[in-house]
């Protein structure tokens, strides 16, 4: 296979891996990356699919403890069922928007003021949510209740706007409603693993003739960077929230949404091929 093909699938695994759940935008960094390494295609697309499940991947085994617990345990165990019951309130708002506003969203969204906005406006809400007096109302993810859940799903459901990012939506709702910083961030994790898969199965219909088995090995090398990366940044994004807030993202934001500004005015990316 071509060697410069696969340099290319690695340069895009790590940016999915290290996008992905960070307050950033994965999806932004991938058209980004996709167009200047000229690999925004149809099959770039379907490559898209494979790295963002291996990235979903990384959460599930960081966090296998306590997914294999929670899922041993929904037959009898109450907190068990109100964990997972609490995820599917939280994934149903953007599922639901997400299938009913999906073909209006990529005709005026994808484009690259709104994009570049959505990225600005998010560094502003971030600035704003870090700037109130914290009060941590529940540290603990198996006390939450369905309502403060939903409010969460609400908030990761504004991700479905480009350039919002769904991690970024996800933890500042959190933070905003009462979540400790690590319980906003781990919940933000977890959300993905429904929300991702998802997202993930319902591509993987809408392209499936696109899958060939002669790009298995661009897949697999794409999946191994965007794994390894998306689980170093998993566990450095907890070590990091533990000691610092979230305002060095909302710097990064800005400075992002002028590149998009930049880049669409110069020609070097296409922001509608989301």
């Amino acid at each position: 296979m071509d060697v410069l093909l696969l340099g290319k699938a690695a340069l895009l695994g790590i940016v999915e891996g290290l996008t992905e759940f960070l307050p950033v935008s994965s999806t932004g960094h991938l058209i980004l990356a996709g167009s200047l390494l000229d690999f925004n295609d149809e099959k770039g697309k379907v490559f898209e699919i494979v790295i963002q499940f291996a990235a979903i991947l990384a959460v599930c085994w960081e966090y296998r403890t306590k997914v294999v617990s929670v899922v041993r345990g929904l037959p009898s165990d109450r907190t068990a069922q109100r964990f997972v019951f609490n995820l599917l309130v939280a994934f149903m708002p953007a599922a639901v928007l997400g299938l009913l506003l999906a073909g209006r969203i990529k005709k005026y969204l994808f484009a690259p003021v709104p994009v570049a906005l959505a990225f600005i406006l998010g560094a502003f809400v971030i600035l704003w949510v870090e700037r109130r007096q914290q009060r941590v109302a529940l540290d603990n993810l198996d006390a939450m209740d369905w309502r403060l859940a939903l409010k969460i799903g609400f908030c990761q459901a504004a991700a479905l706007i480009p350039g919002t990012s769904r991690s970024g939506a996800t933890i500042m709702g959190g933070l905003y409603f009462g979540l400790s910083r690590t319980a906003a961030t781990e919940f933000s994790f977890f959300l993905a693993i429904p929300t991702l898969f998802a997202a993930t199965l319902h591509e993987v219909v809408k392209y499936h003739h696109l899958f060939q088995r002669e790009d298995l090995g661009l897949f697999a090398v794409g999946s191994l960077f965007s794994f390894v990366f998306a689980f170093l940044t998993v566990r450095a994004l907890l070590r990091f929230v533990s000691h610092h807030r979230f305002t060095v993202f909302a710097g990064y934001r800005i400075l992002f949404g002028i590149v998009v500004l930049g880049t669409s005015t110069m020609g070097w990316v296409n922001w509608t091929a989301g």
